[in-house]
């Protein structure tokens, strides 16, 4: 499926949620990885405010991609963030969203 950039040029972004492990199958407890570069993956929950309207989302980052001590509150800047459509059948129901992926979350200057 196709994804399409975000433009966070003009809005300001802080963390709202510290980075966790993202899980592959919370059942056995295995890890998902980045396909290409076999790193951890984590999520993290971002609130985003540009033009007078904030909104949280929880953004995929492999876990090479942020430092160590990213704390709710915290001023950031995202680096290559992606959005792309999903839709699974889970049970028998079917389920769509968007997902959110970054290459890197790095402090605000």
């Amino acid at each position: 499926m196709p994804s399409f950039k975000i433009d966070l040029s003009s809005a300001v972004v802080f963390v709202a949620t510290a980075p966790e492990p993202k899980m592959a199958n919370k059942k056995t407890g295995e890890r998902a990885i980045d396909r290409d570069t076999g790193a951890g993956l984590s999520t993290v929950g971002l609130l985003v405010s540009d033009e007078g309207e904030g909104n949280l989302y929880q953004v995929t980052v492999p876990e090479t991609g942020y430092p160590e001590g990213l704390m709710p509150g915290m001023p950031v800047k995202v680096v290559g963030l992606k959005a792309r459509d999903w839709e699974n059948t889970f049970n028998g129901e079917k389920r769509h969203g968007i997902s959110f992926r970054a290459v890197a979350i790095t402090p605000a200057a």
